[in-house]
């Protein structure tokens, strides 16, 4: 009989407890705009500002959880697991500010990577690295001076225009400009291997007031041995500024009929074969005779 008592007691205590009656009044204030402010930490996005996004809000819901939590005082689970949480995101939040507060740049170099670094879906990290190898220096150009001179001026180093314009000749005759965020000296850069040296053979000078920032060379190299995915971007940033400035000389090639030349044709790219002369050493001789024409009639 005892048995069979402590068994129905032990089955209904593993029974589910059974609600007798609703609450006339829903939970306080604090623990609805807890769950709100965590839906709205959940919809946060990528990068460092849907970080800093997201972990705000999961700071602050953790925070009127765990003041919802410390009014129960039947137990302290609870307010425990909501109070680490609350510290959790806080130290994400703290730590996110400080990451961003790295990769935040000067106006002329977030200029610099809005226009050609963006768009190729590099880091503001990856970005943060390439602005350490100039040193975060921005060169001043003033207008009529020359940023290189031609078969003087030695090829140490890339660089990219960030406002001005420059004006490009060879032996006194104007190619073409170069405009804000294009590089100076993509094709001397182009034409070297790291280990090579050279001198520009063309005139680079300022129309007006101009600004650019510009990497070393050897320094370069380094960031490229370091990261090859660096080097990655600046080869496809250096060939397609060379490609454009191609397409800007062609603009202005036309032949004598008036139409525009076309650089994907061979003539363009070829000159003339040189001709030979007519001698009788030149032409082939085929079935030669020493017979006279007489004898041939008859």
């Amino acid at each position: 009989m005892d048995h069979l008592t402590e068994t129905n007691l032990t089955a209904e205590t593993l029974e589910y407890p059974v609600c007798s009656e609703w609450k006339e009044n829903p939970e306080g204030s604090m623990f609805h705009l807890a769950h709100i402010l965590l839906i709205l930490g959940f919809m946060g996005g990528s990068g460092f500002y849907g970080l800093l996004y997201m972990f705000s809000f999961l700071t602050l819901g953790f925070f009127c959880y765990s003041m919802w939590a410390w009014s129960d005082p039947c137990t302290t689970d609870s307010f425990s697991w909501t109070f680490a949480l609350f510290a959790f995101c806080l130290a994400q939040v703290v730590h996110v500010s400080y990451r961003l507060r790295r990769v935040t740049f000067d106006k002329e170099f977030q200029d610099l990577y809005d226009h050609m670094f963006k768009k190729l879906g590099v880091s503001l990290t990856h970005f943060g690295k390439i602005v350490e190898c100039c040193e975060g220096d921005v060169y001043t150009l003033d207008k009529d001076h020359c940023f290189a001179v031609e078969g003087k001026t030695s090829i140490d180093k890339l660089s990219v225009l960030i406002s001005g314009r420059i004006r490009v000749t060879v032996n006194g005759e104007f190619l073409h400009c170069i405009y804000p965020f294009q590089f100076l000296d993509s094709p001397e850069w182009d034409s070297l291997r790291p280990s090579e040296e050279g001198v520009f053979q063309v005139t680079l000078r300022a129309d007006n007031r101009c600004r650019y920032v510009a990497w070393r060379r050897k320094k370069l190299y380094l960031l490229f041995a370091q990261h090859r995915y660096i080097a990655k971007i600046f080869a496809l940033l250096v060939r397609n500024d060379i490609a454009e400035k191609l397409f800007s000389l062609n603009d202005k090639a036309f032949d004598i009929r008036g139409f525009r030349y076309d650089l994907r044709l061979p003539s363009f790219c070829h000159g003339p074969e040189p001709e030979i002369k007519n001698t009788s050493e030149s032409r082939p001789v085929l079935g030669l005779s020493k017979t006279k024409p007489a004898e041939r009639d008859s």
